[in-house]
């Protein structure tokens, strides 16, 4: 039995070194994730700093549309100054002319405003276009490591899993399931040292009789606290 025992505990040492493996391994997945999300915000910015842009060539668009209305109205009324034969209805004319300028000076001023706020826009989404290359470029070397961090991780619980496939071999069925029922408990540890009259697990002294009864190695022992198997590494007294 004692040799079964230190074969379960060989298994444990396999699981826990499994258990951080993936451990890390999603770790490394969350970080990849984590890149992915920052980069997906950088592209979310320019897209909004782009529809910006597009909102305003749209505006500066509507404003030339109605300066050009405006011009093509003043050029109507001009023209018909000269077929007016009242002074009257020869000055509303002029009023009407006079505030069409008007108008149009504001709609030039406006134009010009779109113009320039165009132009710093698309130079701040050019300097962002640049920097998300850059940011790409990073993330895709940091993404390579930690995908290749993710691979060795992966081929050392491959090898461990086979180790573990073949070791379990040698232990009792009822043994192994007993062990499986009280790692998924026991927060991975299913097997203790049990030392100097106590147990290594829950730090609780044992039963002298039961201590005593671990160095003759001849049963599978429990700690009566804790419930973990016990093993006892030292030489059994002869």
């Amino acid at each position: 039995m004692r040799d079964k025992l230190m074969v379960l505990e060989d298994i444990q040492e396999l699981d826990l070194k499994s258990d951080g493996s993936q451990a890390r391994i999603q770790e490394a997945l969350s970080e990849i994730e984590a890149l992915d999300r920052r980069l997906q915000e950088v592209k979310s910015s320019i897209e909004a700093k782009t529809a910006v842009i597009e909102s305003a060539e749209i505006a500066r668009q509507t404003f030339e549309d109605n300066l050009e209305k405006e011009t093509a109205n003043i050029t109507r009324s001009e023209a018909n100054l000269k077929g007016i034969t009242t002074q009257k209805e020869y000055q509303a004319v002029n009023k009407e002319i006079a505030s069409a300028k008007k108008l149009i000076l504001e709609i030039e001023e406006q134009i010009l405003a779109k113009i320039g706020l165009i132009d710093e826009l698309k130079a701040e989404l050019s300097a962002m276009d640049a920097d998300l290359a850059t940011l790409e470029q990073n993330i895709g070397i940091q993404k390579t490591e930690i995908k290749a961090r993710i691979a060795n991780e992966e081929t050392s619980v491959a090898a461990d899993a086979k180790n573990r496939t073949e070791r379990i071999k040698s232990i009792p069925p009822g043994i192994f399931n007993r062990y499986e029922k009280l790692r998924a408990g026991r927060r991975g540890i299913a097997v203790a040292e049990a030392r100097a009259g106590g147990c290594m697990g829950c730090n609780m002294q044992l039963p002298p009789q039961l201590y005593n009864s671990l160095h003759k190695g001849e049963e599978l022992i429990t700690c009566p606290h804790c419930q973990r198997i016990l093993v006892l590494k030292q030489e059994p007294v002869v």
